[in-house]
């Protein structure tokens, strides 16, 4: 037997061939963070070296060669033993630092320790402090120059017309916007402003880029000649700055008002803003756009204003004059109305890129070497210069805590969301166009968060959140990749024979598509089945005529119908269009043409259907039939899904499940050919054919950051022979190496007796007797023992005032023995605090000298089990001081033991149920198996769900999955085709908790099976032929289900059948981690706020119920007084009242009047800080004193248990905001 009998077959209902596999899913992680180690940080101290002192004498040179292994050693500690000790998985990074002394000639090299630099694991996600953390890569806006519409404004009741705008964006640096508009009957004029400060005339601008009548006689005129829509302007401003002088003068004073504006100033601050490497950097992208954008318009300025330009070099990464001038000729071009030019969207894919991981921590890395140079410019003037080391000018500790800062509180760095492998992987996939750089929520509009047509194929229009960051966070589409600059590609195939025309002014060329893409630099490859494939970017993929992948073609890969439906890019709309739509306050920006054509005019296709959403959409099977709405809660409930003790593939998948598994990184899987030796529940043992017996240890019971069980389960046995990428056992949410996220039940769509009302859910308590639902969670709790001003903490069994019957499960330590069941309160690790202590009288000193330090009065500090948990203590760790293997403790730590309590939690009522179409529902009755509805073979069904749930939420994926998962249940035969093994029927059936269908099935997204539509070309059967021809699921050949899907149910209680036949089926349901245990919560007493000793709030608090300004008016509404007193006194913020109240119930005496609330002392204390003097008075008149509290009552209050002293915190969020930044 070999391994691949554990990998799954499906029968497939896909009509296409896969002509390209899924890529790597996680290559945008792992190859960024490789070119960083590879590139980016060689690049980044070469761009920082030499820092030179004020004088230019001294000079220190920074070099990183990543092949050097001297300078990049490997990493010191495993990944299992960063988490295990709260490390950083990081490895140390060294330059070859030269300091030379010009004045003397002396050069004194050294190699120094740039610090610890966090590396990425091989799942890509970086261990930091002994958490599993992602950098989630960004969208930003993309350097280069982008022209756009401009806004109708009013300024001082005088309306304007911004025309146009263009604005060059550099990646690092100041911005300038140029901008043409008109005021009502007003002449047209050109402007730009520079660093966003207010606006100057554009011929300032030309002048001080130095194309005056000094340098370019004539120049201006020719200039205005061509554009005459600015003679006016030019004619009441050209006079202004004649000089190059005058026009720098007059920038720098708009830039710096108040400074005193000399020529060598403004000329310095000019140059040294756009034209220095150091203020100033448009970087490779932003080169590439400007190229892109104005190299034609390089010959305009030549030709027709006959002007002498010396082009940019195409590498270099600042701005150079002429290319501010093509920029405004440009925009004037465009507001002229010239044909050929066009618009931006700044929300296209071609003006927004990612900035991956590599260059997140490049850019954070530059931030502190630039940091570290002025650190050591200082040293250079201040120290010996014969003392002068290379070692003793770094300072390294600016690079250390910028690297630190961005691993510990960027809001890209965030904590790994690991509730199953399938949420992994899409957090290591995500998109944010949030973060340093980016938006923000509060100004992000409509605009931005809307689906755009460039992101097809690029970002899913379907998986984003709901609530206030819909949009602004997506995930990568399937097929998407990213390119060397940042942009997102898309495969396309490129039409066998296809041509595309080119129009040069009347000139027409017909030239191959293959060789337009090999002239523009694109690589072509060839897949194995012959078909030619080709990644293009937003902005290039306009040029081509693109057809759908589903469009049918023969065996050759040509067209068969007549006409084919393509999508191309529109051109940008006409200035005199703009003019209209800016009349009306519209502008909706360009957007393909989606039209049919001839075949002949056809140049690319799509690769597969699923190339436009992302992997956990892809997921979704019948995903053509959901709304998109519930489609996105499909997709987002999936990564809420709880691994189940015993996982089950669905019967019905998407054929995306086994990549999905295999790239999340949770399964064990085969590195080469080799014969499995020996297997256990820890380990495999593999003898590989290339380098002998290999043991892999197994991953059992580990907690994961949301508290889910990690463990995995061997699939091979002893004897198989396995082949390099064979599974060799599966992940907590992964079955025979595909994921799986939920159960097969069977469900039928019906009410009963109204408990299914509002999508709540019945179930048979079969899933919880079977544990078909149950979920493993695992919580760690930690206690540390330090040194106090008092004395030292320390963990003992020694506990005052606890009995032996609850020591009973710690050890000789004082410390919880593995395998011990607990509960609420109950000690995990017992640990004593010293008190404070007065004055010791002498009889006291004499006992203390007698039998030494026990005598001490100490109090109990131990780690309980918080309230409403239990569970089983799987796990102890103990990290001492003095243990050299301990890793770092804390300051002040002398030992810290951390415990993991597992619980084993099944299905009940109050928890959250989902499927895949965003059907979800909360359970609100869990029947016995024997009152649930049954079928006519007497098999009861496992769900009830509300078929009210279906045609308003216009997900009927789900009707479509039921039927096809029961037929998928049973198999079938059509014409002497036989699909599926034999079925599990009757009593056999009735005994298994999970039961394998006859066949698994795939049906892919956008090309699945459908429910009467028959696909001749390819001949498979639709979903009413399978019913049809299904095999009989009743014992003797009995057939129970119609051709529509319906069967005939019978009541559970009565046995008598319902009327109407209902839709049964089989539905993948998973189960959520919104589990009613974490959410559920009760308190009589517990902590008080400090200020105004009310209840604290939520259930990390411990806290209550807040009685609010509605509730009383109710309460008042039906006049219960007492009532209302109560609770606005004893139960809330009456101190002395809660400890009389609370003596008096544990005695059994009538409970006392309250007195006066906190919040009544408290209003006092306002007034009286205003000047008021308040006094009380009783009925009678007389003087009520407000009477503190005082020393005997709090002995009294905290007698009885009641913690007053607790202060106020936040809510659950920020409970769980804490943890994550720890």
């Amino acid at each position: 037997m070999t391994a691949r009998a554990a990998s799954r077959e499906r029968y497939s209902f896909g009509n296409l061939e896969e002509i390209l596999e899924l890529p790597d899913l996680i290559a945008i992680q792992r190859e960024s963070f490789s070119w960083l180690m590879t590139e980016g940080l060689a690049r980044t101290f070469r761009d920082i070296s030499p820092i030179s002192d004020y004088s230019e004498t001294l000079r220190l040179e920074l070099e990183f060669d990543p092949d050097d292994e001297e300078l990049h050693p490997p990493p010191k500690f495993t990944v299992d033993d960063c988490k295990e000790k709260d490390m950083t998985y990081s490895a140390p990074i060294f330059v070859r630092a030269r300091f030379l002394n010009a004045g003397t000639g002396e050069i004194k090299e050294q190699i120094v320790f740039m610090g610890d630099f966090p590396m990425m694991t091989e799942k890509g996600t970086f261990i930091i402090n002994g958490t599993e953390r992602v950098v989630v890569s960004q969208l930003v806006r993309s350097p280069g120059v982008i022209f756009q519409p401009g806004e109708r404004y009013r300024l001082r009741n005088l309306a304007k017309y911004q025309l146009v705008t263009g604005t060059i964006h550099p990646y690092r640096g100041e911005w300038i916007e140029f901008d043409v508009e008109q005021k009502p009957r007003k002449e047209i004029t050109a402007g730009v402003r520079v660093a966003r400060k207010r606006r100057l005339p554009l011929f300032t601008l030309l002048r001080a880029l130095g194309y005056d009548e000094e340098n370019h006689p004539g120049f201006l005129e020719r200039f205005v000649e061509h554009f005459d829509f600015l003679a006016e302007q030019w004619e009441k401003q050209g006079h202004l700055a004649p000089t190059r002088d005058d026009s720098l003068i007059e920038i720098y004073k708009r830039v710096r008002p108040g400074d005193p504006a000399t020529a060598e100033t403004a000329r310095s601050y000019f140059e040294n803003s756009f034209f220095s490497g150091r203020r100033y950097d448009l970087s490779r992208v932003g080169r590439h756009k400007l190229n892109r954008k104005l190299g034609p318009e390089f010959d305009f300025l030549e030709q027709t204003l006959g002007l002498e330009i010396e082009r940019p070099d195409p590498d270099q990464s600042l701005l150079s004059p002429c290319e501010m001038l093509a920029a405004a000729t440009y925009l004037l071009n465009l507001a002229k109305g010239v044909p050929g030019y066009r618009l931006d969207d700044q929300d296209h894919f071609a003006n927004r890129r990612i900035r991956s991981v590599g260059e997140l921590i490049q850019n954070q890395v530059r931030i502190g070497l630039s940091r570290m140079e002025r650190q050591v410019r200082e040293r250079m003037t201040t120290q010996d210069v014969e003392a002068i080391t290379p070692q003793t000018l770094i300072n390294i500790r600016p690079v250390v805590a910028s690297i630190k800062e961005f691993f510990g509180t960027s809001q890209l760095s965030q904590f790994m969301d690991q509730v199953n492998s399938l949420s992994g992987l899409t957090h290591r996939r995500r998109l944010s166009a949030l973060g340093p750089g980016g938006l923000s929520r509060e100004r992000a509009g409509f605009e931005v968060r809307d689906v755009h047509f460039s992101h097809y194929g690029r970002m899913c229009p379907i998986e984003t959140p709901e609530g206030p960051n819909i949009g602004l966070i997506g995930g990568l589409a399937s097929f998407a990749r990213v390119n060397e600059f940042g942009f997102i590609e898309s495969p396309y195939r490129l039409v066998p024979d296809a041509v595309i025309t080119e129009k040069k002014g009347e000139e027409k060329t017909v030239r191959s598509v293959v060789d337009h893409l090999v002239e523009r630099g694109k690589e072509i490859v060839e897949v194995p089945d012959g078909s030619k494939i080709v990644y293009l970017s937003a902005d290039e993929e306009e040029d081509y005529v693109i057809a759908q992948a589903n469009a049918p073609t023969d065996a050759d890969g040509r067209f068969v119908n007549p006409r084919v439906l393509v999508r191309r890019s529109p051109q940008a709309a006409s200035l005199e269009d703009l003019k209209v739509q800016l009349e009306r306050e519209v502008f909706f920006g360009a957007t393909t043409e989606i039209s049919f054509v001839p075949p002949d005019e056809v140049h690319l296709m799509d690769i597969s259907p699923k190339q436009i959403v992302s992997v956990a959409t892809a997921l979704i099977p019948f995903l053509e039939h959901d709304d998109a709405n519930r489609a996105l809660m499909g997709a987002n409930m999936q990564r809420q899904a709880v691994p189940l003790v015993r996982t089950e593939a669905p019967y019905i998948g998407t054929g995306v499940e086994g990549r999905a598994a295999r790239d999340a990184a949770d399964m064990v899987i085969a590195s080469a050919n080799g014969t499995v030796v020996e297997v256990d529940g820890d380990r495999i043992v593999l003898d590989y054919a290339n380098r002998g017996p290999t043991e892999i240890p197994l991953r059992k019971f580990e907690r994961s950051n949301q508290d889910t069980c990690i463990s995995q389960k061997p699939l091979v046995r002893r004897g198989d022979k396995v082949s390099a990428g064979d599974v060799l056992a599966d992940g907590p949410s992964t079955d025979h190496g595909e994921l799986a996220l939920g159960k097969n039940l069977l469900v039928a769509f019906m009410s009963w007796e109204g408990y299914n009302f509002e999508d709540a859910i019945i179930l048979s308590d079969r899933l919880v007797r079977d544990d078909v639902l149950t979920s493993i969670h695992i919580h760690e709790h930690e206690i540390d023992a330090r040194d106090t001003k008092l004395g030292s903490e320390e963990i003992t069994r020694d506990i005052p005032n606890l009995s032996d019957d609850i020591l009973a499960d710690l050890d000789h330590r004082g410390i919880i023995r593995v395998g011990a069941e607990v509960g609420p309160g109950d000690v995990l690790v017992g640990k004593v605090t010293p008190k404070g202590e007065t004055e010791l009288t002498p009889e006291e000193r004499l006992l203390r000298a007698i039998f030494g330090e026990k005598a001490r009065e100490v109090r109990d500090t131990s780690l309980k089990v918080p309230h409403g948990e239990s569970g089983k203590v799987i796990d102890v760790k103990v990290f001492d001081r003095d243990d050299p293997n301990a890793g770092e403790l804390p300051p002040g730590v002398n030992q810290l033991v951390r415990v993991y309590v597992a619980q084993n939690r099944k299905i009940s009522v109050g928890d959250k149920l989902a499927g895949r179409h965003g059907n979800k529902g909360v359970i609100s009755r869990i029947l016995p198996i024997e009152d649930m509805p049954f079928t006519a073979d007497g098999t009861p069904v496992d769900i009830i769900l509300n078929p009210l749930g279906v045609p308003s939420r216009m997900n009927v994926g789900q009707v479509l999955e039921a039927h096809l998962g029961y037929c998928a249940r049973y198999g079938w035969e059509i014409e002497g085709k036989r699909v599926g093994g034999e079925p599990i029927r009757g009593i056999e059936r009735k005994t298994r908790t999970v039961t394998p269908p006859a066949v698994h099935v795939a049906t892919p997204v956008f090309d699945g099976a459908t429910w009467d539509e028959r696909d001749l070309a390819q001949g498979k059967p639709t979903i009413v032929d399978i019913l049809t021809n299904l095999n009989p699921e009743g014992p003797e050949g009995r057939r129970l289900i119609n051709i529509d899907g319906k069967q005939t149910l019978y009541n559970g209680r009565t046995g008598e059948p319902y009327d109407n036949p209902v839709t049964t089926g089989h539905v993948y349901m998973m189960k959520l981690a919104h589990l009613v245990d974490d959410k559920i919560h009760a308190r009589s007493t517990g902590p008080y706020s400090m200020i105004t000793q009310q209840p604290l709030g939520g259930k990390a608090q411990f806290g209550g119920q807040r009685f609010g300004e509605m509730e009383v008016w109710a309460l008042e509404a039906y006049g219960a007084a007492f009532c209302l007193q109560e609770l606005l006194t004893v139960k809330s913020d009456d101190v002395l009242g809660r400890a009389k109240a609370y003596e008096a119930i544990v005695k059994g005496e009538n409970v006392p009047d309250p007195g006066i609330p906190e919040s009544f002392k408290v209003l006092i204390k306002e007034m009286q800080s205003l000047c008021i003097n308040v006094e009380v008075l009783s009925a009678a008149g007389e003087h009520i004193e407000m009477r503190e509290l005082d020393e005997e009552s709090l002995r009294t209050v905290e007698a009885l248990g009641i913690d007053l002293q607790r202060p106020e915190r936040g809510s659950d969020e920020d409970d769980l905001a804490r943890a994550a930044r720890r």
